[in-house]
């Protein structure tokens, strides 16, 4: 592969302005597309196959003009302080603004006034206007009645705020993208020390993470995607994109300052350093699209579109980068910051470096070192035992805003039961009696008593014999009816969870009494279901990612221990950054310090998302150190020397590429809205987990204690494994110059011949520790 990957380098390098405006014009082309093309996203989803599911399955079929699955506004009424609202005008200015938000995809608003939805001071009211379709299939008009409805009563002096979905906002992170790249920008000056070199790998991330988003965007014109599948892939984009750059631009000026021609180091820096951005962004791309393992179709778009920009950073970073290289040459040496001081790692002449004193000292405390970082992952991952798992809701908001400030009066004043009610769907086709049956489904879930603020059965009032009888013609009607349950806890609370199960366990022995069928729903129901499907599936999940990237890894350092030593590293980051986001999100710990004004449940799906993220970029600190010290050592260094000298040369830039992803991850953080806040935040910590306590503590202490042995393998396997040189013997052997000469510090190694298995099936020099 490194003899491939230096002639792709080589080529780039030799026709870099075909290159450079094939790029460029892929860029116009995915804008255009953009720019004309893209629709609206969703954040509408289902899971075909659930009861809560299902019971709107039902109601859309027994009635094809009902919308279960319609867009709700909640409106909010308070009342200037000295009044209320059950006066005159008040109460018209509340009956007015109702009917101001009417439109035709308007199919019911409910009058406070009747239906009791008013305070016992009555103070503070509030209605619920439902939708013939999802929110993103308003129009316009709808959404504008919506917000112009409350103009009259609020110049009159009431307080109006609407929640519920109809005017949910697609989130917005333009500030946070922009800081992330002020970091970033920051971390690679620091780094190589010229302004010229620190914009090569944001420029390629840039233009990478524009192809990506546009051509996401392009296809929200073909087929519906969530809104935060572009944030995914932008975060995503440019943290693997300028990461990628970041390893090629280090190895490319490495190159040039012992004094190889411009071209020849282009192409030897594609070769050697390429083929760890290849098999770390395969890394990455496999956690991604794993995720469609889940059947979960929001998911599955998420997955796919950040793995495609990812993909897209790969080959930017083997084909452009190496053409950009064709413009600056030598320049890369130049244009330094006097006061910032960059040095070559794997120059000699530098001396001991940070990542040298560091390595030392790991290695040199080997047993100590492993045993309490260990200990300090397990404490880190401790909250994982009490994480709770829920759909965001309005009441998580961020403060201040409409949908917030409509779920808190509500909540304050009828309780956080109402902002999320369940819905029990009867469905009385099958049974003898139909209104027996409903009968016995009112009175088993009135038997409910924890966390139940009240039961509202079909008709309200059983002795009114008009609404009793239209009741039954209905029924007839429609062979089914609903029993709405308020819970006094809020819809994301533990104790309404608990509550979707409690009802289940109380109607399961309507059906068989009556005959009827009962159904627990409701947009409350579906986010328990979901949330708990997405746990079921996440250890099948985990089996397919972790399988392939196991094989993957295996490949490519043909090793066992390699590979499961980075599996089982990898768990202990998802401990700590689990661990960390449950203490801040959920417990309230520190929780101001990132914009969290209310504790509540993680999101349901941060879990499975951040593994699969997280495993990703994991795996590619992984590549970019232990590639290194595998070259090292199949060049002729012994085990421990080998850990040392490859994680000096690595150090810096895997230092480096940490930062910036933890800046631009955490950048993400600071934003307003709670999905991207929570997934920023919890890839920032893992990130840093990763690097810092795993990659660079964690392993090379390992690799230490175990010697030789961590890259043992059997010699059958050896044989059977296909060599995809890594380490890139193969440029060695057309070029005649070894792909270990760092300036003249390694000594030569004696290979061994094609046909020959050692335990480190690369031909090098040591003996297979388990033999004899």
């Amino acid at each position: 592969m490194a003899w491939y990957l230096y002639r792709l380098g080589r080529w780039s390098f030799r026709h870099r302005k075909t290159v450079v405006a094939a790029w460029l014009a892929l860029l116009v082309l995915t804008g255009a597309g953009a720019a004309t093309l893209s629709g609206k996203t969703s954040d509408e989803f289902s899971l075909p196959g659930l009861e809560s599911t299902e019971a709107f399955e039902l109601i859309t079929d027994r009635t094809p003009d009902a919308a279960p699955d319609g867009a709700t506004a909640r409106i909010a009424f308070q009342a200037p302080e000295g009044q209320t609202l059950t006066e005159g005008q008040n109460k018209q200015l509340v009956t007015d603004t109702l009917a101001a938000a009417k439109t035709d995809s308007v199919v019911a608003t409910s009058d406070p006034f009747t239906t009791g939805t008013v305070s016992e001071d009555g103070t503070v009211a509030y209605a619920t206007v439902t939708y013939d379709k999802p929110s993103i299939e308003l129009k316009a008009a709808d959404r504008d009645a919506l917000e112009d409805a409350p103009q009259a009563a609020e110049d009159a002096g009431l307080t109006v705020h609407i929640g519920g979905d109809a005017l949910q906002e697609i989130p917005h992170t333009g500030a946070t993208e922009a800081m992330g790249v002020v970091i970033a920008l920051v971390v690679l000056v620091i780094t190589f020390g010229s302004l010229l070199v620190a914009g090569m790998p944001l420029l390629t991330a840039l233009i990478g993470v524009g192809i990506g988003i546009a051509g996401i965007t392009t296809l929200t014109g073909f087929v519906d995607l969530g809104s935060t599948t572009p944030i995914l892939a932008t975060m995503l984009g440019l943290a693997v994109g300028i990461d990628y750059a970041l390893f090629i631009v280090s190895r490319y000026r490495h190159e040039i300052h012992v004094g190889r021609d411009p071209e020849e180091a282009a192409a030897r820096s594609v070769g050697t350093a390429g083929s760890a951005v290849i098999f770390a962004g395969l890394t990455v791309v496999i956690a991604l699209a794993g995720l469609s393992v889940v059947n979960i179709s929001f998911l599955t778009e998420m997955g796919l579109a950040a793995a495609a920009t990812v993909a897209v950073a790969v080959l930017i970073a083997l084909t452009l980068l190496p053409a950009i290289f064709g413009f600056a040459k030598r320049r890369v040496l130049g244009g330094k910051i006097p006061f910032l001081k960059a040095p070559d790692p794997e120059d000699p002449s530098v001396g001991r470096t940070n990542g040298r004193r560091w390595v030392d000292m790991v290695t040199k405390h080997k047993v100590p070192v492993f045993v309490v970082g260990v200990a300090l992952a397990a404490i880190a991952s401790v909250p994982v035992a009490s994480m709770q798992l829920a759909l965001p809701d309005d009441g998580t908001a961020a403060e201040g805003s409409g949908p917030r400030e409509a779920y808190d009066l509500i909540a304050e004043n009828f309780g956080a039961g109402v902002n999320g009610p369940l819905l029990v769907i009867v469905d009385t086709k099958g049974a003898d009696d139909p209104q027996a049956a409903v009968d016995a489904t009112v009175e088993a879930v009135s038997g409910v008593e924890k966390d139940v603020s009240a039961v509202v059965p079909p008709v309200a009032d059983p002795q009114d014999q008009a609404a009793a009888d239209a009741f039954a013609q209905q029924l007839d009607a429609t062979q089914y009816a609903t029993v709405t349950v308020i819970p006094e806890s809020g819809p994301s609370d533990a104790d309404t969870q608990d509550l979707v199960h409690d009802l289940r366990d109380a109607v399961s022995g309507v059906e068989s009494d009556t005959g009827a069928t009962v159904y627990v729903s409701g947009q409350t129901a579906i986010g328990v279901d979901v949330a708990e499907e997405l746990a079921n599936a996440f250890p099948k999940y985990l089996l397919v990612v972790v399988g392939l990237a196991f094989v993957l890894l295996a490949l490519v350092f043909r090793s066992i221990l390699v590979p499961l030593k980075a599996v089982v590293g990898f768990l202990l980051t998802v401990g700590v950054a689990l661990g960390a986001t449950v203490a801040v999100f959920q417990w309230g710990w520190f929780a101001e310090l990132v914009g969290v004004d209310k504790a509540g449940p993680i999101l349901f799906m941060l879990p499975l998302l951040m593994t699969g993220i997280l495993f990703g970029l994991a795996m590619d600190y992984e590549v970019f150190l232990v590639s290194r010290m595998r070259e090292e050592y199949t060049h002729g260094r012994d085990a421990v020397g080998s850990v040392v000298h490859g994680f000096q040369h690595g150090a810096r830039v895997v230092t480096a590429a940490a930062a910036i992803m933890i800046g631009v991850f955490g950048s993400f953080a600071l934003g307003d809205d709670v999905i991207i806040k929570t997934i920023g935040f919890s890839l920032a910590v893992g990130i840093l987990a990763d690097a810092f306590l795993v990659r660079m503590t964690l392993v090379p202490a390992f690799m230490a204690l175990l010697g030789d042995r961590m890259w043992w393998l059997p010699r059958w396997l050896d044989k059977a494994m296909p060599n995809l040189d890594v380490e890139g013997e193969s440029l060695e052997r057309h070029t005649g110059v070894r792909t270990g000469d760092h300036g003249g510090e390694v000594a030569s190694a004696k290979h061994a011949g094609e046909g020959e298995a050692t335990p480190i099936g690369a031909g090098g020099k040591h003996a297979d520790p388990d033999a004899g």
